[in-house]
């Protein structure tokens, strides 16, 4: 993977692949920077005691660690395998695949430029991370807004390239959040009438809605979206339609965010 940088900062988190195991720690290379070598010393590999260190690495094996210091006149890492936690360590790991991913779709927009992946890199790459965080945000957005490029002020011919190999290979980015409605009916028919209105919420946003039953009177309300904003307001959108048509028949409801 291509990197403007030439080494990790301290406290990054970084994948390496185990290469070599001591009794006094571990000899790793790092993926994301030209298979520099760094190191984990036994202290830093788990909390505690370790009696065989191979419980905990192996040769081969894919881990995240945490970069405790850089000497780049010695070309020296020190890394932290504790310091990881098992969230970090899969959020990462799904961003490294999410870069890789995005690196062979610009590999498709230099064949398709009649350039190799180096020059796309130089004339447009790193702009379009500078601008977007990451290779795969900006596919990623260019999937959701086929002008997410322009308006982030790039240009030249390579930037229809791009949108059309995002949106050929790239699935629109989306949140999902939750909430709780509690609803009640007093009228023979309540049940009936809380279907409907939970019919009518959901399709006020086109089917990006479900609705689960948790147990009389609470109902779940999963809303996906591009982004949390948008899924807040649809959210607020499905909720009120529901209340209010509840409320037309003489029922009640209350909206929720948690479960209370």
């Amino acid at each position: 993977m291509s990197r403007i940088s030439e080494f990790p900062e301290e406290g990054e988190l970084v994948v390496c692949t185990v290469q070599s195991v001591k009794n006094f720690g571990a000899f790793v290379t790092l993926d994301e920077y030209d298979n520099k070598e760094g190191f984990i010393h036994i202290r830093d590999v788990a909390t505690g005691w370790i009696k065989y260190i191979r419980d905990y690495v192996r040769e081969g094996q894919k881990i995240v660690c945490k970069v405790l210091g850089v000497d780049s006149s010695k070309g020296h890492i020190d890394l932290s395998l504790k310091s990881v936690n098992e969230h970090q360590r899969r959020e990462k790991i799904q961003q490294w695949k999410n870069e890789n991913k995005a690196e062979k779709l610009l590999g498709i927009v230099a064949e398709r430029l009649g350039k190799d992946i180096q020059q796309c890199f130089d004339e447009f790459g790193y702009d379009v991370i500078e601008n977007f965080g990451s290779l795969f945000a900006a596919f990623e957005q260019c999937t959701a807004n086929p002008k997410a490029l322009d308006q982030a002020g790039l240009e030249g011919d390579w930037t229809t390239v791009f949108s059309q190999v995002a949106q050929e290979n790239v699935a629109p980015p989306y949140v999902q959040i939750d909430g709780y409605l509690e609803l009640t009916c007093p009228l023979s028919d309540g049940v009936d009438h809380i279907r409907k209105a939970l019919l009518l919420g959901m399709d006020s946003i086109e089917g990006r809605v479900k609705m689960q039953y948790v147990g009389a009177p609470r109902y779940r309300i999963v809303v996906s979206a591009p982004d949390y904003k948008s899924a807040e307001e649809e959210m607020k959108k499905v909720a009120d339609e529901i209340i209010s048509s509840l409320k037309h028949c003489g029922g009640l409801g209350s909206f929720h965010r948690e479960v209370k």
